[in-house]
């Protein structure tokens, strides 16, 4: 894999700049509300060296009904600032979830502005498994200032994604597994209508993974999205559930190169609750 601090960056290039004085480590753990595992607690008990605890669901809109929508531009400074994240510095994200969330907060950052962010390839789990430093201590916080100028095209509203979906503008893309994509299961969150936005596509996260958890190759992610329909010469939308798993598209469409792509916040969660809107099942 080649590293890019922008995207993705091995295990190995962490471990050789662990203690750059300009870097920060975040863990971004999120797990759904049903696995039973606590994220903030499993990161008090082992985390990389140096690494702050970014909770998603308290760093984000609680003005919103819908779950972890993105922070305002305020409460985003003013966490980051608390914890010591601020410009000038180099944000390496990681977790250890079964839906890697923390491309959802390199999504974050990015929306904020801040470029010089990426997720740790293979996350903690890879990190242990090579039997690299972890630690139980809090790290000491400094307050830094931290810029922000926020990126209104990398995000996508229902209204928006409503329009993409009708005039066929966009490609769609959709992260939750086959079975919601085509509306053979109950969703995971009660209420909500089962299918997919008409004209969607359906690239599962998943499948962007290696046996080992790290992602796969450009010319393999590549493979994968043309393989489902997807036009990568066209803007694309990622969607999801909740918003989580299609910040992993996203980076995935980042890693390819493609430039021109936003995230649907709402998601599913959104989408499915709206009996106005249309929805599709099977696989189109």
């Amino acid at each position: 894999m080649q590293d890019d601090p922008k995207t993705l960056v091995s295990t190995e290039w962490l471990a050789a700049h662990l203690n750059d004085p300009d870097l920060r480590v975040m863990d971004a753990s999120w797990h759904m509300p049903a696995s039973g595992r606590e994220a903030k607690a499993e990161y008090d008990a082992a985390h990389i060296p140096g690494a702050r605890f970014f909770d998603i669901d308290a760093i984000s809109d609680s003005r919103s009904e819908l779950p972890h929508m993105a922070p305002p531009v305020e409460l985003f400074i003013s966490r980051m600032r608390a914890m010591g994240i601020g410009d000038g510095h180099q944000v390496v994200l990681y977790d250890n979830s079964d839906v890697r969330s923390a491309a959802r907060v390199w999504w974050t950052f990015r929306l904020m502005g801040k470029a010089d962010v990426a997720v740790l390839d293979g996350g903690f789990a890879k990190w242990q498994a090579e039997g690299r430093p972890v630690e139980d201590m809090p790290p000491i916080l400094r307050d830094r200032h931290i810029t922000v100028q926020r990126q209104a095209g990398l995000v996508r509203d229902v209204t928006q994604v409503a329009a993409a979906s009708k005039l066929a503008d966009h490609e769609i893309i959709d992260a939750r597994s086959p079975e919601r994509f085509r509306g053979e299961v109950p969703e995971p969150r009660p209420g909500l209508r089962a299918g997919h936005i008409p004209g969607a596509k359906n690239v599962p996260f998943g499948r962007l993974f290696n046996e080992d958890g790290t992602m796969k190759d450009a010319q393999s992610l590549r493979g994968i999205f043309e393989s489902a329909g997807v036009d990568l010469g066209r803007p694309a939308i990622t969607s999801c559930g909740s918003g989580i798993t299609a910040a992993v598209l996203s980076l995935a469409l980042e890693r390819i190169g493609h430039r021109h792509h936003s995230l649907y916040d709402g998601s599913w969660t959104e989408w499915g609750s709206f009996p106005d809107l249309n929805i599709a099942t099977g696989d189109a």
